[in-house]
């Protein structure tokens, strides 16, 4: 890609933020309704709420932005490479997208359009689909090299269901060919792919592993989504929570870069609602291996929707090196004083987390991820000790 090509990238960028929305919905509307085989392939729920929308118009207003140097967006492309890979994503798909997104790109601009930006833009799209391809293959090879390892959709059996809360049902699945499964790193996830009977299709979701890793089930906690407002309820979670013992599903070999470190440091785990999940996980792990000084920091709406409180306290009854901090919006019993009222506040804790060298972690949607990095940037915390896992379709980009 020349000088000028690049040129005519940058340009585009305040195009995209005036026509983003516009562009991709009509690239979605474009390419499902030719590739329909596509849909069990896509989220579309988040296709309806917009979300997933929202997370293409971001993606390649970033890509276009950094188009001299796309090198400092590989993490994120690393990111967005565990997911694709999760889901069986195959090098002629990017062909299918390049089309339709340089299609939408003519139909939608117009006559901003012409044919040195279409080209420039065919050129670019290309190298990037070409390093996608590049870190996916990686993956995948990464994926048959380890024990147990496998790539695509794998069939799981429900061994047992356990109530978690008033809302999230754990799953422990067992594979039904009964050979070995994977190991995985604490943090991490796994795509999850059922039949939907409301809009005939299958569909896959990603779900936090929230257990310890072992080498004889995957355990994911499924918070069931109800529809309120403009939010309809989640067509998989329902799903789930339909299921019973002995049921099938099919799972993806576990993926993510949202994992605990192995280092020597401080943790700090800062959780809200469901996002429990892959702390959980975290914890088990330090437990076992690491025991270093741990601060759990969750929230939730009340005692009735706080998932694995019991687990927590087992383990702090037996740990020095942990301290909690629980906030409950609505605190039904005003007699546990271990409850702080309202909604997570780092503020209130700020002594206790702020550590040497410690490593902090943030799990839950996105306003939470995006309030509480800002309050630890504002306590001075290096952002590169930093991570975080947003649940949705990954819209969201700090680092």
């Amino acid at each position: 890609m020349d000088f000028k090509q690049k040129e005519l990238i940058k340009a585009t960028v305040p195009i995209l933020q005036s026509a983003g929305a516009i562009l991709t919905e009509h690239f979605y509307k474009r390419m499902l309704g030719q590739h329909p085989e596509l849909k069990e392939v896509f989220n579309m729920g988040n296709q309806a709420n917009g979300r997933q929308k929202e997370a293409l118009a971001g993606a390649v207003l970033a890509y276009a932005a950094n188009i001299d140097n796309p090198s400092v967006l590989l993490n994120v492309l690393k990111g967005i490479g565990n997911k694709h890979v999760s889901l069986s994503i195959k090098p002629e798909q990017y062909s299918i997208v390049g089309e339709h997104l340089i299609a939408s790109i003519k139909e939608v601009l117009g006559d901003a359009a012409n044919d040195e930006l279409l080209e420039a833009w065919t050129i670019a799209y290309n190298q990037l689909a070409d390093i996608m391809i590049n870190i996916e293959k990686e993956m995948y090879l990464a994926n048959l090299e380890k024990e147990g390892g496998w790539n695509g959709w794998r069939n799981f059996t429900i061994g047992k269901i356990s109530e978690e809360s008033k809302e999230i049902k754990s799953f422990f699945l067992y594979p039904t060919d009964g050979k070995k499964i994977a190991d995985y790193k604490a943090g991490q996830y796994v795509s999850v792919q059922v039949y939907v009977k409301e809009i005939e299709l299958l569909q896959p979701r990603q779900y936090s592993l929230s257990t310890v890793p072992n080498s004889e089930f995957y355990r994911i906690s499924v918070k069931k989504e109800t529809a309120i407002l403009n939010n309809p309820a989640g067509m998989v979670s329902n799903t789930l929570h339909g299921m019973q013992v002995g049921d099938t599903i099919n799972l993806s070999n576990p993926a993510g870069i949202f994992s605990l470190r192995p280092a020597g440091t401080p943790i700090v785990l800062i959780s809200g609602g469901v996002g429990v999940t892959p702390m959980l996980s975290m914890l088990e792990t330090n437990r076992d291996t690491l025991k270093n000084k741990t601060i759990w920091v969750h929230g939730c709406r009340n005692a009735s929707v706080h998932a694995f409180k019991e687990d927590v306290n087992l383990i702090q009854e037996e740990a020095d090196w942990l301290d909690t901090y629980l906030f409950n919006e609505d605190v039904d019993d005003q007699s546990d004083s271990a409850i702080i009222e309202g909604r997570v506040d780092l503020n209130k804790c700020k002594e206790a987390i702020l550590l040497e060298d410690a490593h902090y972690y943030i799990c839950g949607p996105e306003m939470f991820i995006k309030t509480h990095y800002n309050s630890l940037i504002n306590f001075n915390v290096s952002k590169s000790n930093i991570f975080y896992e947003e649940f949705g379709p990954g819209s969201i980009n700090l680092n």
